[in-house]
């Protein structure tokens, strides 16, 4: 058997999620009907992470162990065509003893927020429209408080068996004045993330864009380590997992992160 690695990219509009349902529709479970079709037997993957019902994907990767005896170039082929229109594989590699999850060194994902003067149907999956003017500013004074290690307690649940202390390596908003409107987006790069974390972080930051929650009270509620506190969450369509960045090929995760401690 050989351990491929995979870039998957989907929209997660019409699925319950990635993770696989007896009776919904999921990423996971279409991703595997789609093998189980090419390699003629069941195929289970594992995945970085677990997207949420109707939340988007360009840089989810999984990870499958098969027997090939053709090229990649053919294996990726022949998986994208047993896929529907909204999930394709972007690329495929051999590599032995991958994980998605546990070899990954950080995850980074892509909320979009448009301000428009109408609705606008083409965003109607892609991103959480509003009327309303945002104070930017206090957004992004508000994004730069979370960097660093955390106990982010107040904005998600963990795994099972897992703490809520996650490490944030980036949390920034941008603006783009497009012909629909005005783009503004958050990117956010963590260790890893609580069940419904950016979500909950993006709606509260909206909310100190409102000016219905002061910068500081978001900090507040950062340090009260308390979900019950938290009243806002952002709609799933408008986010995208977009990256899983990983160590350098034939480097373990445990090699590179001693190697990056010996460079400091």
């Amino acid at each position: 058997m050989r351990r491929f690695r995979a870039t998957l990219a989907y929209d997660g509009t019409a699925y319950q999620g990635y993770q696989i349902q007896t009776d919904a529709p999921s990423i996971q479970g279409t991703v595997e009907a789609a093998l189980e079709r090419v390699f003629k037997q069941s195929i289970k993957t594992i995945a970085a992470g677990r997207t949420d019902t109707g939340v988007h994907a360009t840089g989810q990767v999984i990870a499958f162990d098969a027997e090939w005896k053709y090229d990649l170039a053919t294996l990726l082929k022949a998986i994208n065509l047993y896929l529907p229109v909204d999930i394709a594989l972007q690329d495929i590699v051999q590599q032995e003893a991958f994980h998605p999850r546990f070899d990954a060194l950080s995850r980074t994902y892509r909320y979009e927020v448009a301000v428009v003067d109408v609705r606008q149907p083409l965003l109607a999956w892609r991103a959480w429209q509003m009327q309303d003017k945002l104070d930017v500013a206090a957004m992004q004074r508000a994004a730069v408080l979370i960097l660093g290690e955390h106990d982010f307690a107040a904005f998600g649940n963990p795994p099972k068996g897992e703490n809520t202390v996650r490490t944030v390596f980036r949390s920034e908003w941008q603006t783009e004045q497009t012909p629909l409107g005005l783009f503004i987006r958050y990117e956010i790069e963590a260790t890893a993330f609580l069940h419904h974390m950016v979500r909950r972080l993006v709606g509260n930051q909206l909310a100190v864009g409102l000016g219905r929650l002061s910068p500081e009270a978001f900090e507040g509620l950062l340090r009260s380590q308390d979900l019950a506190q938290n009243k806002w969450i952002a709609p799933p369509h408008g986010l995208t997992l977009t990256k899983v960045r990983y160590p350098p090929a034939g480097m373990s995760r445990e090699d590179y992160l001693k190697q990056l401690g010996q460079e400091k």
